[in-house]
């Protein structure tokens, strides 16, 4: 290209890159468009003459040393249907004018990389590759409906306000990755509804100063093992997972930045979905993380990782997947929403030192699906699922579930015990339920009084003292030999010898279990928090 002219653009430009110079002074939208749908979309087959191209190098001259605008008038680039040629690399540098891009061609990759913008749009452009590692921007960067072949470098990006990638759909880069962000920071939002990535999304230590929506996005990567690769990510707001409910009518293209809504009952949706594994490891949103309508499809291996993440509200309410697993060890959240048919089955649910304080079911939740969701979590036993399912329990006043809990725990406790162990677990479990029904002990110890009053009114034992003793009452009798520590005046003043002293030993022996199960019993009824 040759020097520019003391009093106008260079020499050498055509025609149509003198019209995009003047209208860069100007201000004004260079339309290079037809204003045939099919002809202007830049992601058809539809063949760009000369009439629409335009030479990347110009685009960056005007960019980086552009013009001086009209008098009265901001210089800034508006460029649509254009077709840019060559590679349009910008890297190092600062570009102070507003920069909007629509529904233009790219032949080659944009650099972008450590970069300085005010703000930068690209709208509804295909792309082959964009690298913008150490990207700064002090306004947006918008992609919406773009369309990159070869993946997206934003590792340690710096975005001054909103990242927009709503729509846009990006491919595998050739280290397998579609969008490759680690260490991004972005100060308010990021919006990446219905954006589609055939390929890794990673944003390891990536941090969002608002909230993260990526809903009814598609994350597809059947190329490794994970669709989501974000460990560590922090998100001071919420994270969404989430469906998105589509239009009744075809959106405005001309607003590409509201076209998703929020899911009505029985309207038009679009679900979220992974396949492949996905990884929040260690993450910290601030409000919640939203996986409502969440489809996963993960193969043998492939889990939803979500190792000590922690978040005031977790909404698990997706759909379970088939294959693979889910694990929240180590998760710290404090209302948990979630629905019985979200969680998968037994060997595929991890959740060991899973802290959560209150419980927010959606749907039918029955106290026996929350067990077998328990049960699932714990193919071999620990009872810290079971402790903390009955305590979130008895906080919130459901003190007969959060027995039932308990019980389960040591039912499941008693499969794990030798023999005689075993055998003693279900004799406590027939007897008084492991002492968590203090009632039934106390109907065993009234059905045993019974009893030994009965066998006893038949046979008068002879007296210890024969002039001392009290007058022989068989129903006093067999209650003082139930009763431990209390003495009725009965025990103790009669021989009794024989089978008879066998019955009485019995009635002791069974006195002192049932009488300290009702006393356990007792306490923990008395014992709140």
């Amino acid at each position: 290209m040759t020097e520019t002219q003391v009093d106008g653009p260079p020499a050498d430009l055509t025609d149509v890159e003198r019209h995009m110079w003047q209208t860069f002074r100007a201000g004004t939208v260079c339309d290079l468009g037809t204003r045939v749908a099919e002809q202007d979309d830049p992601h058809g087959d539809a063949e760009w003459g000369p009439e629409r191209r335009v030479r990347a190098e110009v685009v960056a001259l005007l960019l980086l040393a552009g013009p001086e605008p009209v008098p009265g008038r901001v210089g800034c680039l508006k460029l649509r249907g254009a077709q840019i040629t060559g590679r349009l690399d910008l890297s190092g540098g600062t570009v102070p004018p507003y920069v909007e891009i629509r529904s233009c061609r790219f032949d080659g990759e944009v650099q972008l990389s450590e970069t300085r913008f005010g703000t930068l749009r690209l709208d509804n452009c295909a792309v082959p590759r964009i690298e913008a590692a150490r990207l700064h921007t002090e306004g947006d960067l918008h992609l919406a409906r773009c369309r990159v072949a070869r993946g997206i470098r934003l590792t340690d990006a710096q975005i001054g306000t909103d990242l927009l990638i709503s729509h846009a759909v990006f491919q595998r880069d050739n280290r397998g990755r579609a969008i490759a962000a680690d260490g991004m920071a972005v100060a308010q939002d990021v919006q990446a509804d219905m954006v589609e990535a055939y390929g890794e999304v990673s944003l390891r230590g990536a941090k969002v100063g608002a909230s993260m929506s990526l809903r009814g996005a598609r994350l597809r990567n059947p190329y490794g093992r994970r669709a989501l690769n974000a460990p560590t990510l922090t998100v001071e707001r919420t994270l969404y997972l989430t469906s998105v409910g589509l239009p009744l009518q075809a959106p405005d293209p001309a607003r590409p930045y509201d076209w998703s809504q929020t899911p009505t009952q029985g309207g038009p949706q679009r679900h979220f979905e992974c396949r492949g594994g996905l990884r929040l490891d260690d993450g910290r949103f601030g409000d919640s993380v939203d996986f409502y309508g969440a489809r996963f499809e993960l193969q043998p291996g492939q889990e939803v990782s979500l190792r000590r993440i922690q978040t005031p509200e977790f909404r698990f309410v997706g759909e379970a997947p088939e294959r693979g697993r889910v694990v929240v060890s180590g998760a710290k959240v404090v209302k948990l929403v979630d629905r019985s048919t979200s969680w998968p089955g037994p060997g595929r649910l991890s959740m060991e030192g899973f802290v959560y304080e209150n419980l927010a079911p959606r749907g039918h939740f029955p106290l026996a699906r929350r067990l077998d969701w328990v049960a699932a979590a714990t193919p071999e036993y620990s009872p810290e699922p079971y402790e903390r399912l009955a305590s979130v329990l008895r906080d919130g006043g459901e003190d007969a579930d959060a027995r039932e809990v308990l019980v389960a725990k040591h039912r499941r406790r008693r499969s794990t015990l030798p023999p005689a162990a075993r055998a003693w677990g279900y004799l406590q479990d027939w007897t008084v339920v492991y002492g968590y029904r203090p009632g039934r002990a106390a109907l065993w110890m009234a059905v045993l009084w019974a009893a030994g009053a009965l066998l006893f009114s038949g046979h008068r034992p002879e007296p210890l003292k024969a002039d001392e003793h009290p007058q022989w009452n068989a129903a006093l009798y067999a209650l003082d030999l139930l009763l431990p520590v209390i003495d009725l005046g009965q025990e103790g003043q009669w021989k009794v010898e024989g089978g008879w002293q066998w019955a009485a030993a019995a009635l002791v022996l069974l006195g002192w279990i049932l009488a300290t199960t009702v006393a356990a019993g007792a306490s923990r009824l008395l014992r709140r928090g």
